[in-house]
C-alpha cells in the first residue's frame, strides 16, 4: 500500500503545476485507490463511491480514472483489470509491475533500460508502440515464506 498522504499532496502538487484540475471526485478515486492493498476494479469503486456520493455513475468513475492515469497517478493492471497507485508520479519513464497471485500486493519497477530495448527494438522493425505494459505474475516473499512454514 502506498503511503497516501505523500501521494494525494504529491497528485496535488503535480496537477496545479501542470495547470489541470483535481477535483473531489478525481481526489477520492486516487485515495480509494491509494488506501487499498493491490488493484481495485471500476465498479468496486463505484460501489464505494455511491456510498459518499449517491449521483455517481460508472461513467464518473471512469472519467476520474482515464484522468489520473493520464496524470501518471494511476496505473491500469491490464490482466486483472484494476487500477493502482503509482508510488511515484513524478517518474517520467515506464514501469513494470510484480503482481503476487495469492495477496495482490503490486511492486512497481523502473528498469528503464528494459523500456529502452523495447521501443529500440520496436523502431527497428517499423512498430511505434502506443501503449506498453509490462506485468510479472508470481509470488511476493511474504506468500512463499507463508507457504513454507505451513
Amino acid at each position: 500500500m502506498t503511503d497516501s498522504r505523500a501521494l494525494m499532496d504529491q497528485a496535488e502538487r503535480q496537477c496545479r503545476y501542470r495547470g489541470v484540475r483535481f477535483t473531489p471526485i478525481r481526489r477520492r478515486v486516487l485515495q480509494m485507490i491509494a488506501d487499498t492493498r493491490g488493484g481495485l476494479k471500476a465498479y468496486d469503486l463505484l460501489d464505494r463511491l455511491t456510498t459518499e456520493h449517491a449521483s455517481a455513475r460508472p461513467p464518473t468513475v471512469y472519467r476520474a480514472l482515464e484522468f489520473l492515469i493520464d496524470q501518471g497517478l494511476v496505473h491500469r493492471i491490464e490482466s486483472l483489470n484494476a487500477y493502482v497507485a503509482c508510488p511515484c508520479p513524478e517518474h517520467a519513464h515506464g514501469f513494470q509491475l510484480l503482481i503476487c497471485r495469492d495477496c495482490g500486493r503490486v511492486e512497481e519497477l523502473h528498469l528503464d533500460d528494459i523500456n529502452e530495448q523495447l521501443g529500440q527494438r520496436a523502431r527497428e522493425l517499423g512498430f511505434t508502440v502506443q501503449r506498453q505494459t509490462i506485468e510479472l505474475l508470481g509470488r511476493c516473499d511474504a506468500c512463499q515464506n507463508v507457504s513454507q512454514t505451513s
